[in-house]
């Protein structure tokens, strides 16, 4: 009797194991069935597949415009100042921000009183008043590391999808040797937008191409042609400037200024900062508004894969332009 009770024993203890054992082999065997590739492996081949999707960013805020603060007379620096005090976001300052000579004088008693208050988020570009000191020692020690490399005047950011470049346009600066291809800074912009080929862009200095400024030598610049051409096989969006004291915005266009709906760079010129008005003449080529009689701020809402503008006028003032965009390098589902 007790030899048989001992051999059911071990029979159970048998059964018990292979239990166990077929338990194992079938959790895993199910384990095997169900699960799902890595996102963009092929789940046979095991090789990173092409498709990519886009990951929203945030939204950021660029505010700004060219041509701001006279010695003779801060009223209208003063006023545009007042208008940024209330919008938050990276201040672009499109060059000749201190009248006349862009002295180190000039920084401290005129621009430093208006628009100073926003200098640790600004990002400034180099105006011709800059020049009047031959290396433009002035804006480049008020500015130090900000203003980019010593002695250059461009360089670039990144504000969330957005890749934001800022040009020297004073393509006469001995220093900067020119803006044509195979320039220093042609050369360092063509690889500079190559990193940058999947971000939205936009691009911003002093001078602009296409303008509707009475006097054409002052109005337009085509020694920028270079440089846009290089934005333009970049799909690059946007193109903000001064020198002409107004507001104009174009619709998109090609280098050679001819209408381009569809990949073309919006330009806008904007050097209403406060330092004086000038007259408008005929219309440009697919020129859209221009107004010249206000000191105001231009407000951009940068967002993945699409903008708007909104021109905001000094207080007291009515005139007001704003619209909206996308950007060409976003993918076309995001938009």
């Amino acid at each position: 009797m007790p030899g048989y009770i001992r051999k059911r024993k071990e029979i159970a203890g048998l059964c018990f194991w292979g239990l166990m054992l077929m338990t194992l082999i079938v959790a895993k065997h199910a384990l095997a069935q169900t699960r799902t590739a890595p996102p963009g492996v092929h789940p046979k081949s095991g090789k990173v597949g092409a498709i990519k999707k886009h990951t929203p960013g945030q939204t950021f805020v660029l505010v700004g415009a060219g041509d701001i603060a006279g010695c003779k007379n801060l009223e209208g620096a003063k006023a545009t100042a007042k208008l940024i005090d209330q919008i938050p976001g990276m201040v672009f300052a499109a060059g000749d921000l201190a009248y006349e000579r862009g002295s180190a004088e000039d920084f401290k008693n005129c621009y430093e009183p208006t628009w100073g208050r926003f200098k640790d988020r600004t990002k400034p570009a180099l105006g011709n008043h800059e020049y009047a000191n031959r290396s433009a020692s002035g804006y480049f020690q008020y500015w130090g590391a900000q203003a980019g490399p010593a002695g250059k005047g461009y360089y670039s950011y990144d504000l969330g999808d957005w890749h934001i470049v800022v040009l020297n346009t004073n393509c006469d600066a001995k220093a900067l040797g020119g803006c044509a291809a195979g320039s220093p800074q042609e050369t360092w912009l063509k690889q500079d937008l190559a990193k940058h080929s999947s971000n939205c862009i936009l691009a911003y200095g002093h001078h602009a191409l296409f303008s509707s400024g009475v006097f054409k030598s002052h109005a337009i610049h085509p020694e920028l042609k270079q440089l846009w051409q290089n934005l333009y096989t970049a799909h690059a969006d946007v193109v903000l400037a001064g020198h002409e004291h107004s507001y104009e915005r174009f619709a998109p266009q090609d280098p050679e200024g001819k209408a381009d709906p569809a990949n073309g760079i919006r330009e806008i010129v904007v050097g209403t900062g406060g330092r004086s008005h000038d007259l408008l003449g005929f219309a440009t080529p697919n020129s859209e508004v221009r107004e010249w009689e206000t000191y105001g701020v231009l407000k951009l809402t940068l967002s993945p894969g699409k903008y708007t503008w909104e021109f905001i006028p000094q207080e007291g003032k009515s005139f007001h332009d704003s619209g909206s965009g996308v950007c060409h390098n976003y993918p076309a589902e995001s938009n």
